[in-house]
Parts: C-alpha cells; sequence; structure tokens
C-alpha cells in the first residue's frame, strides 16, 4: 500500500518555561492515502524544546510516530525549504524517502486547525502571526523538452466526476478527495489535457516533478506556468492568441 506522510517541523507561537520557542513535529497521512477512508487518517505531534531542534531528535520522534502508526509510510512529503537538511537527513536515516513538495493539503489544514483551536489554549501562546518559512522565489524556466506534448487544450469538469478518483487506475500520480478543498459537487475543476504520442513516459516524466499547480500568468506576455516541488516553475505554454488569453483568464477565475 502507498501510504506517503506529509511533515512539518517548526516553531510554534508558543514560549515555554525558559521564554524560548516551542518546537513541533506534526504527521499526518497525506490526502492521497486517505481518498478512500472514512476518516481523516492517522495523526501524530509532538512538542519539542528548542535546544531539540536537530536531525536526531526528529528521527526519534519519527520512530515513536511510525510504531503507532497502523501502517508506516512509503514516502514523505514537508513544504519547508529551510528545513529541508534537518527533515532530509533523518528520513534518510530511517530509508524513508522524502521530497519537497507543495502538494501537502491534509497537512496545511491541520495546522490551520491547530492555529485556531489548540496553540491558543497551550500555556505560553503568543498571540500574532507566526513567521513561516518561505523559498527564494525561482524565475519561470522552459519546460525540459522531455516533457513537451505535440498539442494541449484547456478543459474543465465538475467535481462529481471525481468520485471515483481512488477506483483510477493512476500509474505514475495520485487522487485525493475533492472534499477536503471544500467544493460543491457542480464546482467546476479547471485543468490541461496533453496530447502526445509519448503519454505515457511523459506522464511519469511529470509526476517525477511533485506536481503543485497550473498558474496562469496573464500580462503582456501571458503564459501557463506550472509549478513544481516548492519552488520551482515552468513555462508550459505561452499564451499567444486572444482566445487562449480568454480561456486562460477564466480557469484563472474558477
Amino acid at each position: 500500500m502507498n501510504i506517503v506522510w506529509e511533515l512539518d517541523f517548526y516553531s510554534r507561537p508558543i514560549l515555554d518555561e525558559n521564554q524560548k520557542k516551542r518546537w513541533e513535529v506534526l504527521v499526518c497521512e497525506g490526502a492521497q492515502s486517505v481518498a478512500d477512508q472514512p476518516a481523516e487518517g492517522f495523526r501524530y505531534s509532538q512538542y519539542l524544546a528548542n535546544n531539540q531542534v536537530n536531525s536526531i531528535e526528529l528521527k526519534k520522534v519519527l520512530q515513536a510516530a511510525i510504531e503507532k502508526a497502523p501502517t508506516p509510510p512509503t514516502r514523505i512529503r514537508f513544504f519547508r525549504y529551510q528545513m529541508q537538511n534537518m527533515i532530509r537527513r533523518a528520513c534518510d536515516e530511517l530509508s524513508i524517502p522524502v521530497r519537497l513538495s507543495r502538494r501537502t493539503l491534509a497537512l496545511q489544514q491541520w495546522l490551520e486547525d491547530r492555529q485556531d483551536s489548540v496553540y491558543p489554549n497551550e500555556p505560553g501562546y503568543q498571540a500574532g502571526k507566526n513567521a513561516s518559512v518561505r523559498p527564494p522565489i525561482e524565475v519561470a524556466q522552459p519546460l525540459p523538452d522531455a516533457l513537451i506534448g505535440q498539442q494541449w487544450t484547456f478543459v474543465s469538469l465538475p467535481t462529481a466526476d471525481f468520485a471515483d478518483m481512488p477506483e483510477w487506475d493512476i500509474d505514475f500520480g495520485e487522487g485525493f478527495p475533492l472534499t477536503l478543498a471544500e467544493v460543491t459537487p457542480d464546482t467546476p475543476i479547471p485543468g490541461i489535457i496533453i496530447y502526445s504520442p509519448r503519454s505515457t513516459p511523459l506522464a511519469a516524466w511529470m509526476s517525477g516533478l511533485e506536481l503543485g499547480s497550473l498558474n496562469p500568468q496573464i500580462g503582456k506576455a501571458s503564459r501557463l506556468l506550472l509549478e513544481t516541488g516548492t519552488s520551482d516553475t515552468w513555462i508550459l505554454e505561452n499564451l499567444n492568441t486572444p482566445a487562449l488569453v480568454k480561456e486562460a483568464e477564466q480557469i484563472q477565475q474558477s
């Protein structure tokens, strides 16, 4: 079974008895792992002191989480760019593949819930926005030749058409329940279709980019951007006709 965990390791807006920021490790099953389950999936949290912020302590927490989990993870995703050395070292020592990714929807929603309902009730809570770790802004780069299709088109499907996504045969990717995005059954889900006689290898190569989102960029040089990892941005297509720009604007609004 493919079990993906989403991981966060960062300081919280809480001070300990020494007036130092408390740190926390959060681990949860990713949205795609719980797509066909009625519950939210496995979750594990543990606070750490400021002097425990290292890969050794993180490894211990992950080991404790694995012991409690019904099924160990086959890989882990995380989004904190500046924590990558520590996280990678701990995961490497546990022989768990790990990736930087913007695709941590279940974790982001859990974090938002804890910001609203957990941290304010903790002793030492400090009101105010907690500092975030942001990746460097990357300049959009041309898509590698191996990922370029022959033709493409904008498409849109209602949310209801994705209800049986967990049953799809998706060899190189993952589905997840769109209910996590809080959309109604008739909400249109925009996307694109890429046509290519190399569709199978193209799908395999593209899935290796850790897809994040499609981002229409409208301006003097309008283009469709593909965001992957935590900071990579690729020029998927140039929107060089008024018709394409109009479609892109509709996609952006959706």
